[in-house]
C-alpha cells in the first residue's frame, strides 16, 4: 500500500494564521481572567466589610499587557490603590502604638464626621490633641481591663431651628448626635442625663481578623485560565470556520 500526502495552500500562510488565532485566545483568556480576579477581589471587600467599603473595593485595578496589540505571552496584572490596607486584612496584622505611645486611639461613632465629614484630622470631629488641649477628657476604664474609653462632658446646647431641637456639645469642642432619626430627642435627653460622650476607645493594640484572602483569588484565577485559553481557542477557529463558510 502506497500512501502519498500533499500540502494544499501555503503553509506558511496557514501557521502564520495558527499563531494569530493562538494571540488572539491568549489575549482574550487573560484579559478575561484578569478581569475576573479583580471582580472577586472587589467582592471579597465588599462581604467582609459591607457597603461603606465601597471605596476600598473599586481601588482593585487591572492591566493587561501588551497593552495594545496580540502576543501570545500576554500577563495580566491586578493591584491595589491602597496596598497597606489591603495586606494588613489579608495578613490578619497587630496594630500597635508609635512613637512611644502607649495606646491607639480610635474614634468612636460620636466622633465620626458623618455630616461633617473631612472636618478636623483625618474626618473626625475631636483629634486626640484636641482633646488633651482642652483639659476636660477623662477616662473610664473597660470592665476587662484591656483599655479606656476616653470621654468628654456633654452639656446641652441653645435649640435651633423650627422644631427646637435639644443639641449636644462635647466639651466645649464639637456639637454630636446631627442626624435627624427617629426617637432623636429621647435618645438626645438620655445622653444628657449621662453627662458624658465617648470619643475615643484607647488601646494597647488591635489584631485585625484575617477577612481577606488575595492569594487565594490569585490562584483560582491560574487554575482556570488553561480552560478559558482553550475554549477561546475553540472560538476563534470556530469564528474562522463560519468565515470562510460564508459565500
Amino acid at each position: 500500500m502506497r500512501l502519498a500526502a500533499r500540502i494544499v495552500g501555503d503553509l506558511r500562510q496557514a501557521l502564520a494564521a495558527e499563531v494569530r488565532a493562538g494571540e488572539q485566545a491568549a489575549m482574550r483568556a487573560v484579559r478575561a481572567e484578569t478581569e475576573q480576579v479583580k471582580q472577586d477581589l472587589r467582592r471579597q471587600v465588599t462581604s467582609s466589610f459591607g457597603g461603606n467599603a465601597r471605596g476600598i473595593a473599586n481601588a482593585w485595578r487591572s492591566l493587561v499587557f501588551p497593552r495594545s496589540g496580540q502576543s501570545l505571552r500576554p500577563a495580566g496584572l491586578v493591584w491595589s490603590k491602597v496596598p497597606n490596607v489591603i495586606d494588613a486584612f489579608e495578613r490578619g496584622a497587630l496594630i500597635r502604638a508609635k512613637g512611644g505611645r502607649k495606646f491607639l486611639a480610635i474614634p468612636t461613632g460620636f466622633n465620626a464626621a458623618r455630616g461633617r465629614r473631612g472636618r478636623g484630622e483625618k474626618g473626625m470631629r475631636v483629634t486626640p490633641a484636641q482633646m488633651v488641649a482642652s483639659g476636660q477628657g477623662f477616662i473610664r476604664p473597660f470592665q476587662s481591663g484591656r483599655g479606656f474609653v476616653w470621654c468628654l462632658p456633654l452639656r446641652q446646647g441653645g435649640q435651633t431651628g423650627r422644631r427646637r431641637r435639644t443639641r449636644l456639645i462635647a466639651g466645649g469642642l464639637t456639637e454630636i448626635g446631627t442626624g435627624n432619626r427617629k426617637g432623636r430627642e429621647a435618645w438626645a435627653r438620655g445622653m444628657l442625663a449621662r453627662g458624658m460622650v465617648p470619643m475615643f476607645l484607647l488601646l494597647p493594640q488591635v489584631k485585625l481578623a484575617r477577612r481577606l484572602d488575595v492569594k487565594g483569588a490569585a490562584e483560582r484565577g491560574l487554575r482556570r485560565l488553561p480552560r478559558r485559553f482553550v475554549a477561546e481557542w475553540g472560538r476563534t477557529h470556530a469564528s474562522d470556520e463560519s468565515g470562510r463558510a460564508t459565500p
